[in-house]
């Protein structure tokens, strides 16, 4: 009897714990969706790495590099990054070796068992501003810069609700950088009976408050690209943006184009499937 009760007992607690996940999930969403962070949707920009045939423009990632080594990389690192990694963005070897030189890295030991400074090549990691991270605290007053690498990635906000699963089919992968893009051009005075506190900087699409410590940090013109391109805020906005989500997601484009082609050969597939079997079935009395 004890047997058959705990056979019985068994999927009920099973069960019970199934639902109790599900309530845990559903009350800890509206929670977090209470915060009311970010403020504002993130914009949606139309990329050029958008949609299953959409590929990163190369001379928009050269601005972006552009903007990183001007201006954000006085405080962010991009420690997954290498320069040969930049070969993607059409710099040829010689490029990429006179890019990397212009920085010093320590290495060693050499002979004397000492440690050196020497010019970077293409195979070492980007050079971050600080040694470490306590030092890059220390320097920006207790708010650690996050690092670059893959902040298109970790930092893209969830879509909900039904909007998750109409990206399934659009293959909109671009929250990420949609999300940068608008944190950057969206910095404005505090609304009437909204304090900020000192040290912090207000922007409605912060995804974690109201307000931030980075202050803007670009401006109309704040670097002349070498193209030629008028670098307004917001076109230096979607360059950072584009060459930060490449850095996070290098093979985005032929990710999606790969997926694009699989859904079609499913699709395919279970036509050829269903047509055979009505084929060997259509005789045979049911």
């Amino acid at each position: 009897m004890t047997t058959i009760t705990a056979r019985v007992l068994s999927p009920i607690r099973v069960l019970t714990a199934g639902l109790l996940v599900a309530m845990g999930v559903s009350l800890a969403t509206p929670a977090n969706a209470a915060s009311g962070y970010p403020i504002n949707k993130p914009r949606e920009v139309d990329w050029s790495f958008s949609g299953p045939f959409g590929t990163y423009d190369k001379a928009q990632l050269q601005r972006g590099l552009k903007i990183y080594t001007e201006v954000c990389a006085a405080c962010h690192s991009m420690n997954l990054l290498f320069y040969r990694n930049l070969a993607d963005l059409g710099y040829t070897d010689e490029q990429i070796k006179n890019y990397a030189a212009e920085y010093e890295v320590t290495d060693g030991p050499n002979d004397d068992g000492e440690m050196f400074e020497r010019p970077a090549r293409a195979t070492d990691r980007f050079k971050g501003p600080y040694l470490n991270v306590k030092e890059a605290a220390y320097a920006n007053n207790g708010a650690l810069p996050p690092d670059f690498s893959l902040l298109a990635k970790a930092r893209a906000p969830e879509r909900g609700f039904p909007t998750f699963i109409f990206d399934i089919f659009t293959m909109y992968a671009e929250n990420g950088a949609d999300y940068i893009y608008s944190l950057l051009v969206g910095y404005q005075e505090p609304p009437e009976g909204v304090e900020v506190s000192e040290g912090l900087h207000y922007n409605p699409y912060f995804v974690a408050g109201s307000a931030l410590a980075m202050a803007q940090p670009l401006y109309e013109e704040s670097v002349e690209y070498d193209d030629g391109t008028v670098a307004s805020l917001d076109q230096q906005a979607k360059d950072i943006s584009a060459f930060m989500m490449w850095a996070a997601d290098p093979n985005l484009p032929q990710r999606k184009q790969r997926g694009f082609i699989v859904v079609l050969f499913l699709l395919g597939f279970a036509g050829l499937l269903y047509a055979t079997k009505k084929k060997v079935w259509a005789n045979v009395p049911h």
